[in-house]
């Protein structure tokens, strides 16, 4: 048995707890309510974003890593950069969730902090 969250789920409480702690949260691309991988932009008052998404590991699990940050001095093309990974990676996965989370410590949202 399967003991994973519906990601709909999952995304929804996400959202939930980071508006409760006074942070923004949106889906910036919906992706397949119930098996769809998630993949989340944190972000600290605007800025520095890093791309959280679950990574399988040695013992079976899957943890969220960091698969792609941006550096906060705001340089044109890496922020296009940054942007295209996101495009990219949408198209090559049509049921991801690519979720934004707004918050001071966002880590702490994903047990990382």
């Amino acid at each position: 048995m399967d003991a994973r969250l519906p990601a709909h789920l999952e995304v929804s409480g996400l959202l939930r707890a980071v508006e409760m702690e006074g942070g923004f949260g949106a889906v910036l691309s919906k992706g397949e309510r119930d098996a769809g991988t998630i993949m989340l932009v944190l972000i600290e008052n605007g800025g520095n974003p890093r791309l959280y998404e679950r990574m399988p590991q040695l013992d079976g699990t899957r943890a969220w890593t960091c698969t792609k940050s941006q550096d906060s001095s705001g340089d044109p093309e890496e922020r296009l950069a940054f942007s295209e990974y996101l495009e990219r990676r949408g198209r090559q996965d049509p049921d991801l969730w690519i979720v934004e989370l707004d918050v001071a410590k966002p880590e702490r949202f994903i047990g990382l902090g």
